[in-house]
């Protein structure tokens, strides 16, 4: 009898401790997997991060290049095309301030001046008013889904692009597009403009 309760509580030992070694197992299973999922998010959340500085330092790139080509230095940027580009890339958080009430009496205010007051209404205006003009009467499809989509990705960088090309082109060659005056400003510029729709691109195929 006394060999029989040695005999099971020996057996009750032994499956208590494989359960304890399989629970062990499976917590440290699982502390493996909550792991790496951190760290994916950790890197998601990095390059999340990257894309919305990209977006921000290109905006800001565009609009610089967009005041430039108004001022007296005149560049060969074809600057119409800034204005769609800054439509889709600008920031959401300053995108929907103009898309709103401000942005209409912005658009209200520029086109009474035009057209009644046109004297007082300077031409470096004109692309900038379009620019809040296009923002507050874009149709929902191209203010919500193709700028949040790869399509509206795919403009900028087409434009981009293309504004490379004509610069270095108009500049003469890239060697030249940086060493005549005011080269550096306009080429690292566009180049920024590159930049982000390109890296943003990546992320959407990846």
């Amino acid at each position: 009898m006394m060999g029989q309760k040695s005999y099971l509580a020996t057996r009750a030992g032994g499956v208590t401790s494989d359960l304890i070694s399989s629970d062990m197992k499976e917590l440290v299973v699982a502390a493996k997997k909550l792991a790496d999922h951190s760290v994916d998010a950790i890197k998601l959340r990095g390059l999340g991060f990257g894309t919305t500085f990209l977006e921000w330092v290109a905006s800001f790139a565009a609009i610089y290049l967009l005041i430039l080509d108004r001022t007296n230095w005149r560049t060969n940027i074809l600057t119409g095309l800034l204005i769609p580009y800054i439509f889709f890339c600008l920031p959401s958080l300053i995108f929907n301030v103009f898309r709103g009430d401000v942005g209409k009496w912005i658009a209200f205010i520029a086109i009474i001046l035009r057209l009644f007051f046109p004297r007082h209404f300077p031409d470096w205006l004109e692309m900038p008013a379009a620019l809040i003009l296009l923002i507050v009467v874009a149709p929902s499809l191209f203010a919500s889904y193709i700028r949040s989509s790869w399509i509206g990705v795919v403009i900028c960088l087409a434009i981009a692009c293309y504004l490379l090309q004509e610069h270095i082109r108009a500049s003469g060659g890239f060697r030249n597009s940086f060493t005549k005056a005011h080269g550096v400003s306009n080429s690292v510029g566009i180049i920024i403009l590159v930049v982000y729709p390109a890296w943003a691109l990546v992320l959407y195929i990846l």
